[in-house]
Formats: structure tokens, C-alpha cells, sequence
């Protein structure tokens, strides 16, 4: 009998949270690429424990701004720590706002959505004139750190479960976001950047995807096949990515950042 739960969906703010520096800075840099001077509505979609959407209350302050994530552990984290927020339990997939927005934005959460296509030009008619669509999504799929999970997967008697969690790279290349907003919005900037960040820990690689894009299929999985599975991961990544002389670990980590203006 194959060794399985079905997935929660229940994310561990605790587990995400150990890199949050890390996490956070592409975040900021997107946030500073938005010429934005008085929006009076934001959107935080995708908002997780809410570490940006502090951020975004800070720069405009009399804005109303609201934080939405589809989990309630990380929205319970959120209202711990910033509880005079707006927070709203909502399937982002399906959000649409009940008055267009000023800002809509969206740091390390589209990736997780199917069919693009549809979903990006959704979200820009969901701005008010002059308004501003602000993603930034992962783009390291195609890196050890993601495709070694693959190759777990098919390393053990787990691979039945585990085979329909294993799809293609969820975003496209940034020409692809270009062709689906550049008819929709007057103003579209799309940049790249790879973070060199040094991880302090044992695996701390491995660490950083468990709170992330392992997770669901770590949950899909119970005891020795959990456990199985989750080691010949942990090997192939500490191979990929060795400590270095000081003990902390290089992870190179590409992101794609999207600023389009209605």
C-alpha cells in the first residue's frame, strides 16, 4: 500500500521564515522599481506571514492596504505581528477586488497558479488608470536545487505519488510576459536577477526548498517513504551545493521581476 496523505495545504510560516532576509530582499527591490506617489488602494496577493506587507503600509501609509493568502497559518502569523492590518483568507487564483486597484502586488506567489495566459492579463484589468501590476516570481527551475527533487522522485518505490506533483517549469521566459501585457498596459518593465546568496547551516539548500517547493511533495508522503525520498533529496543537493571554506553555502537563485503600468 503505498505510503501517502493527501495534501493540506497547510504552510509552516516557521520553516519559510528561516531565510527571510534572504526572501525579503528581492521583495524590496521590487518595491522600490513602483513610481507610485498616493495609491489609495494596494493589494498584497499572495501575502504569506505578511513580512511585505508591512512594507508596503510603510511607504504609503494612507493607502488601504490589504494582505490576501489562501493559508491560514501564514495569515494567522501575519495578524500576530502587524494586527491593525487588513487580512483576507482568499483563494488567489481566484481574487478579483470589489473596486479596481492602484497597486496589485505579488512577490513569490503567481509561480504557484496554472495558466498564465489567462491569469496576467486578468490581473492588469484589475488596475484603475495608472495603476501598477508589481510581480516577482522564481525562476530557478531548471537548477539542481529544483530538479533534484525530480530525480528523488524517481529514485524510489514513492514515485507513483509522487509523478503527478512533477510538471514543467511554472513560468515562462520574460518574453512571455511581455507578449501577454505589452497590449494591455502603457508603461511594462521586466528584468532578471540572480541572487548569490550565502546560506548558513548543514544543507541549508535543502532547508530552503522544504519551506517552499518540496513541501507538497514531502506532504504527500508518510513515514519511511517521507523519509526516503526526503534523504535521496538531501544527497543529491549537498553534492550540488558543498559549504564553502567559511561553512556557509553559495545558492545562486534567479528571479523574474514584472512592473506594468495601465
Amino acid at each position: 500500500m503505498a505510503e501517502a496523505v493527501e495534501r493540506t495545504g497547510a504552510w509552516d510560516p516557521a520553516q519559510y521564515l528561516r531565510f527571510a532576509g534572504h526572501r525579503l530582499r528581492p521583495a524590496l527591490d521590487l518595491l522600490n522599481r513602483i513610481d507610485l506617489e498616493r495609491p489609495e488602494t494596494v493589494t498584497d496577493l499572495g501575502c504569506g506571514a505578511g513580512n511585505v506587507t508591512r512594507w508596503l503600509a510603510r511607504r504609503w501609509p494612507e493607502a488601504a492596504v490589504t494582505g490576501i493568502d489562501g493559508s491560514a497559518a501564514m495569515l494567522a502569523k501575519a495578524a500576530e505581528s502587524l494586527p491593525g492590518m487588513r487580512w483576507r483568507r482568499a483563494d488567489i487564483a481566484a481574487w478579483a477586488p470589489d473596486r479596481p486597484q492602484h497597486l496589485i502586488y505579488s512577490n513569490a506567489a503567481l509561480h504557484w497558479l496554472p495558466d498564465h495566459e489567462a491569469l496576467f492579463p486578468k490581473l492588469a484589468g484589475h488596475l484603475a488608470p495608472g495603476g501598477v501590476l508589481a510581480v516577482q516570481m522564481p525562476r530557478n527551475f531548471t537548477e539542481p536545487s529544483h530538479t533534484a527533487m525530480a530525480e528523488a522522485a524517481h529514485d524510489g518505490p514513492w514515485i507513483d505519488v509522487l509523478e503527478p506533483l512533477l510538471k514543467p517549469a511554472p513560468v515562462g521566459e520574460p518574453a512571455s510576459y511581455h507578449r501577454l501585457l505589452a497590449p494591455t498596459v502603457s508603461e511594462l518593465d521586466l528584468w532578471e536577477t540572480t541572487y548569490f546568496q550565502l546560506l548558513e547551516g548543514e544543507n541549508p539548500v535543502a532547508e530552503w526548498t522544504k519551506g517552499t517547493w518540496l513541501k507538497p511533495m514531502l506532504d504527500s508522503l508518510i513515514g519511511d517513504w517521507r523519509a526516503g525520498f526526503e534523504a535521496a533529496y538531501r544527497a543529491r543537493i549537498a553534492a550540488a551545493y558543498p559549504p564553502g571554506p567559511d561553512g556557509r553555502t553559495l545558492f545562486p537563485f534567479r528571479r523574474l521581476f514584472i512592473v506594468a503600468k495601465r
